[in-house]
């Protein structure tokens, strides 16, 4: 393959449909929320599209929307570039989550906060060999800028804010190792998991087609759309060259992040950047009341989405045969701290994720896709990392 080639159809470019929009029909898709046993319990089904691109549904306990939203990769996986790549919807549904926790503290505690800004940098890192099957994701620790204008005296203010960041419920998938499950079917058949730790229970039933009919209910806010090359910087080992990530051998360090704002309608409008690898800027919005995704669900797609580009990068990097692939990811967050008036940090519950393989591939090459891709995805490294928010504070 010319490594300059785009790899599959551009099928999100090319269709009619809204890349983000809330789902008018998901009883009749028959995508329903796990059993709410922390205080949000959300369901991700995502399949892939074609190449790099992905398509998820996203139904939430809490909240009872069901979103469905579309990820892509920029050249450096041969994607399209039509739609944000799986990091940028961790970064934002992080940055999210902190604006929520840092807005609810402030109405609980009496703050009058007159201007706020967040500039958020996630780093994570790619190490090792693919042939060798020596490569493996890593995660490091994020840096939040706050920008803020109120009252508070500097020590006050310090301490707010970083009560707000460990109320987030993000907070209890980065502070704690928490060791992700998985269930495994090839061609329809359960298969027992190689490396990874297998997940009490039976399979899921396959979410097959079920994506296709789901319906839109229309929106005239524009929930995501492209705003530009993202602005360069220095990343100590950035890459930006085209096909950089399907190197055989890697030692990368990759840099989404995101600026985020309130709305005067209090709708978070939030411009996810692409530092390294070099890409494009997208803006999306977030809202905890329906009318844009909501934090969790952009950070439960995030994580799917992520998982499943390991699978595309694995099978093109090692000509495998993987045609159709799917999961069922189940994750579980406590209420935050602040916004859901729990007074505690935040908490979550191990990652659940069924994995639905079409391949003529053995059984024991299965299951190394599945192993491989937790080894090398990001977002999985990311929850078994015991990681830390670095605060800055930023007077305006």
């Amino acid at each position: 393959m010319n490594v300059m080639a785009k790899l599959g159809d551009n099928m999100i470019g090319e269709s009619s449909l809204a890349p983000f929009f809330k789902v008018s029909n998901a009883d009749e898709v028959g995508i329903t929320a796990p059993e709410n046993r922390k205080g949000d319990a959300l369901r991700t089904w995502v399949r892939s599209l074609s190449g790099f691109q992905k398509e998820a549904l996203v139904r939430s306990a809490k909240t009872g929307d069901t979103w469905r939203l579309v990820s892509d990769e920029g050249p450096f996986l041969n994607g399209h570039d039509a739609a944000p790549c799986p990091l940028a919807f961790l970064t934002t549904g992080m940055i999210a989550g902190y604006m929520n926790e840092i807005l609810a503290l402030a109405e609980i505690q009496g703050i009058e906060i007159r201007k706020l800004k967040l500039i958020q940098d996630n780093y994570y890192t790619m190490k090792g060999s693919m042939p060798k099957r020596t490569m493996v994701g890593g995660a490091e620790p994020v840096e939040l800028s706050v920008e803020i204008d109120c009252d508070l005296a500097d020590g006050a203010l310090n301490s707010f804010l970083m009560n707000a960041v460990h109320a987030s419920p993000l907070n209890g998938l980065m502070r704690g190792r928490l060791e992700s499950l998985f269930k495994l079917g090839k061609n329809g058949t359960e298969l027992p998991t190689a490396k990874v730790a297998e997940l009490e229970g039976d399979l899921f039933p396959d979410p097959g087609n079920h994506f296709a009919t789901a319906r839109d209910l229309a929106s005239d806010l524009a929930l995501v759309e492209p705003v530009g090359m993202t602005p360069k910087k220095e990343v100590a080992l950035g890459t930006a060259a085209a096909a950089s990530s399907l190197a055989d051998e890697q030692d990368r360090r990759l840099n989404p992040g995101a600026i985020a704002e309130l709305r005067p309608d209090g709708i978070k409008d939030i411009r996810q950047m692409l530092y390294s690898p070099h890409g494009t800027s997208f803006r999306f919005l977030s809202s905890e009341d329906g009318r844009a995704p909501d934090a969790n669900t952009l950070i439960s797609a995030g994580i799917g989405f992520c998982f499943m580009t390991q699978f595309g990068r694995f099978v093109s990097m090692l000509k495998l045969n993987l045609p159709d692939y799917r999961i069922v990811q189940d994750t579980h967050f406590s209420l935050g701290g602040a916004s859901g008036g729990t007074g505690k940090a935040g908490e979550a519950d191990p990652i659940e994720t069924h994995v639905y393989l079409e391949t003529s591939e053995s059984d024991a090459t299965a299951q190394e896709m599945l192993d491989i891709s937790e080894q090398t995805c990001f977002l999985h490294a990311f929850c078994r990392t015991d990681l830390k928010t670095k605060l800055k504070v930023v007077r305006i």
